[in-house]
């Protein structure tokens, strides 16, 4: 696939200033503050009910924050949500897909909803990319949870983001598809990747940074080395885009 792009030029960093999201008075993430540099990629690490998952929801701006802010290339994600999140890809827990639509109908929507100038070839291209080309008019709904991760990863990746923000998305994927995943979107050099995983010995592969939390704080930031292995690929994850 055509795209491969310059970190440099393309890529934006990631901060957080102070970041707080309370529900019902309890702060799931706790005044936090980091900053992640352009291009790198981020393991995202702690037990369940650290706030990994308000974290990325909080950049994604799928929710407002309680207090601070949250940045993606320095601009605040609170005063310019909709412009930010064309640059944003996201993966969740849930797949954000139509399950009455088939997987071709599902990436030519958001195709159009995020303005992918060659949407029908960009969709048919990652389609055949993820392995749903065969099934790609069945409906969404009769496919099986491991094939949603495959589609859902191609959502994300769909209008070649700046930033990629996945929460476990490892989760439902066969090796197949977990090398998938690192090929197209964790060892792409062309973005900043935060990934919350719980995958912890396959971050060597991708990582160049750890960022862990406990209880809605960082108690944790280092930068990582990636083994050789981890780094091959990554030219091939950019063409990919």
């Amino acid at each position: 696939m055509s795209g491969e792009r310059s970190v440099g030029a393309n890529a934006v960093g990631i901060e957080a200033r102070g970041l707080t999201k309370s529900y019902r008075g309890v702060a799931a993430i706790d005044g936090i503050s980091f900053s992640l540099p352009p291009g790198s990629r981020t393991a995202l690490l702690g037990a369940n009910g650290a706030g990994k998952s308000t974290l990325l929801h909080t950049l994604a701006t799928l929710v407002a924050p309680t207090g601070g802010s949250a940045l993606l290339g320095g601009e605040d994600v609170a005063e310019a949500p909709a412009r930010l999140r064309r640059q944003v890809g996201f993966m969740g827990h849930v797949p954000m897909l139509y399950e009455e639509l088939t997987p071709s109908e599902n990436l030519r929507f958001f195709a159009r909803l995020y303005d992918v100038e060659d949407g029908a070839k960009r969709a048919d291209e990652l389609l055949r990319a993820v392995g749903l080309w065969t099934r790609r008019d069945e409906p969404t709904a009769v496919l099986s949870r491991g094939m949603h991760q495959r589609l859902a990863l191609a959502r994300a990746v769909l209008h070649r983001p700046r930033v990629l923000l996945l929460d476990e998305p490892e989760t439902g994927l066969d090796a197949g598809g977990i090398d998938l995943l690192e090929r197209l979107a964790l060892r792409d050099e062309g973005v900043t990747v935060l990934a919350a995983t719980h995958r912890a010995e396959r971050i060597g592969r991708w990582a160049t940074r750890r960022l862990v939390l406990d209880r809605g704080r960082v108690v944790g930031d280092e930068e990582t080395a990636v083994a050789e292995r981890g780094v091959e690929g990554a030219g091939a994850a950019g063409r990919a885009r």
